[in-house]
């Protein structure tokens, strides 16, 4: 992992970050759902996710938030500081399947050195989650 920091000046609107795949493992969503102390019985228990109408455990919001965050932090490096992430969740996220992240710069406000991305993660059902994510980069030095 690179931990150089973007600066605001170097990042354009349009540009691309790197597409990370994630594969969607029964230990990883059982595992952050219980550290983000969701112990609803769909993030763990697969006779009574099916037995509530999913076909298997599913990922929960918290798991799929800190995702994005890691995403974007990752490609703006450690000196970023996200001020917002806003996301809409669609089909599950079950194991076995693989999430994979891509996100897009969108806008940039020189005020604050404030950049605006895309953040779009699918799976092989389709868009797991949709959302904007906010970064305040580093000045040139």
């Amino acid at each position: 992992m690179d931990m150089t920091s973007r600066t605001y000046e170097e990042v354009a609107v349009g540009e691309e970050l790197p597409v990370l795949p994630i594969p969607l493992t029964r230990t990883l969503i059982v595992a952050t759902a219980v550290a983000s102390r969701d112990y609803q019985d769909v993030h763990h228990d697969p006779g009574l996710a099916v037995e509530r109408g999913s076909k298997d455990i599913f990922m929960n919001i918290l798991t799929t938030n800190g995702l994005v965050d890691r995403y974007v932090t990752e490609w703006a490096g450690p000196a970023a500081v996200v001020t917002a992430i806003r996301i809409r969740l669609g089909v599950p996220n079950y194991p076995g399947d693989t999430m994979t992240l891509t996100g897009t710069v969108t806008a940039k406000h020189d005020e604050d050195h404030r950049v605006e991305i895309a953040v779009r993660g699918e799976n092989g059902l389709g868009a797991h989650v949709t959302g904007t994510a906010v970064v305040r980069l580093k000045e040139a030095t």
